[in-house]
């Protein structure tokens, strides 16, 4: 139990770095919008972590924190005037769009950090558990379950309703061209390959280089400002 509650202490340090985003960004704002989402990810997967719930709560820790500090080190490089990755521009870059609806700010966050930012966790946490991605396939699944969730909570609290008809018929159109489940599946592949090609640095940087700047492209798709 002691050495659970070591490990603990860098989710600790996520959720409250995420808090402290959470209160100085506008509520408005596109990346505010995607952290309130991530940090509600973020809780649940510290408090399964608490209950007992994964079987093997180190490599959770490891690869919930290893995917985080992805997403902060885009933060920092936006706040710093640094070009963050390709897959996270559109974000920062139409977070103040007013024909971006919050869901379309939200998912965009969530197709970069799923479609780029959780191959590159899960060969992070292989490096640092020394293990390799098969080892960490039920972990990624158990936080995928999560992801899901997060999913369900954004179209739940975020799509227009009825009476917003008009506006809701192309964002369903919109959203609907995209799935957390096929990006899920998509990073696992990926994750795969990037493992294999571990000792072909070159090979591996073109890889990441091509993924990232893909998910950039579809998130710039999903930021297409809608008609008031």
């Amino acid at each position: 139990m002691a050495q659970c509650e070591q490990v603990l202490t860098p989710v600790d340090t996520v959720v409250a770095r995420l808090r402290a985003l959470d209160a100085a960004l506008p509520a408005r704002d596109g990346v505010a919008v995607f952290n309130r989402v991530y940090l509600a990810v973020t809780q649940a997967v510290d408090r399964r972590v608490d209950a007992g719930l994964f079987p093997d709560p180190r490599a959770v820790i490891t690869l919930d924190v290893r995917f985080a500090e992805r997403y902060l080190a885009a933060v920092d490089a936006a706040a710093d005037g640094r070009r963050p990755p390709a897959c996270w521009r559109p974000l920062f870059q139409s977070r103040r769009h007013p024909g971006v609806r919050p869901v379309q700010f939200a998912l965009a966050g969530i197709n970069a950090h799923i479609g780029h930012d959780l191959a590159l966790a899960v060969v992070d946490t292989c490096r640092t558990l020394g293990c390799e991605p098969a080892d960490l396939e039920d972990e990624f699944e158990a936080v995928g379950e999560l992801l899901l969730s997060l999913e369900e909570r954004i179209r739940d609290t975020l799509v227009p309703g009825p009476e917003s008809l008009r506006i809701a018929d192309p964002l369903t159109h919109l959203l609907g061209a995209w799935s957390l489940d096929r990006a899920r599946d998509a990073a696992w592949t990926a994750a795969r390959a990037l493992w294999a090609l571990r000792r072909l640095p070159d090979v591996a940087a073109e890889f990441t280089e091509r993924l990232d700047t893909a998910v950039g492209f579809a998130g710039r798709m999903l930021l297409t400002p809608l008609p008031d």
